[in-house]
């Protein structure tokens, strides 16, 4: 088995882009893409209005809970704030990443604590999760796919991150 030890262990709070204190709908300018899903349990209020729609544990759920996301990430490009719309195409990512995990990994669980981070064997995990993920993947693919969210998500990394 790998020991490679998760990245969230050195983990650098005051370093990291994305701050808790800051209303990202005020400040847009101050938030920043990153690679994947970095921010996205933090930039408020997009966490709150989001989140709470965020589930995967079956595929109706998952169905249900990326429709949802969905509709809101194309508000939020309709409405011209770019932040809520990447922040939607997170959400819909991490369903898709967190479903795998839990498909993939009994309990979720990736990493053994007890022995030195150790990988834990795959393929131990919840078969009706990997159901959800490929939902979220669909809806993740036609976020990204969006031409208006696409230009926007380049011209912001371009000039902010």
């Amino acid at each position: 088995m790998a020991h490679t030890k998760p990245t969230y262990l050195n983990f650098d709070e005051k370093n990291y882009a994305w701050k808790p204190d800051i209303d990202y709908r005020v400040e847009p300018l101050t938030y920043r893409v990153g690679k994947g899903e970095q921010g996205v349990l933090i930039c408020e209020p997009y966490k709150t209005e989001i989140g709470q729609y965020w589930r995967f544990k079956t595929k109706e759920i998952a169905d249900k809970s990326s429709k949802k996301i969905y509709a809101l990430f194309m508000k939020y490009v309709k409405d011209d704030d770019f932040v809520g719309a990447d922040m939607a195409r997170k959400y819909l990512q991490m369903g898709y990443t967190r479903a795998r995990r839990y498909a993939n990994y009994k309990g979720g669980k990736k990493y053994d604590a007890n022995n030195n981070y150790a990988i834990l064997e795959k393929g131990t995990g919840d078969l009706e999760k990997a159901a959800s993920a490929d939902i979220f993947y669909k809806y993740w693919k036609l976020a990204e796919a969006n031409e208006l969210y696409a230009k926007r998500k380049k011209d912001w990394k371009n000039e902010r991150g």
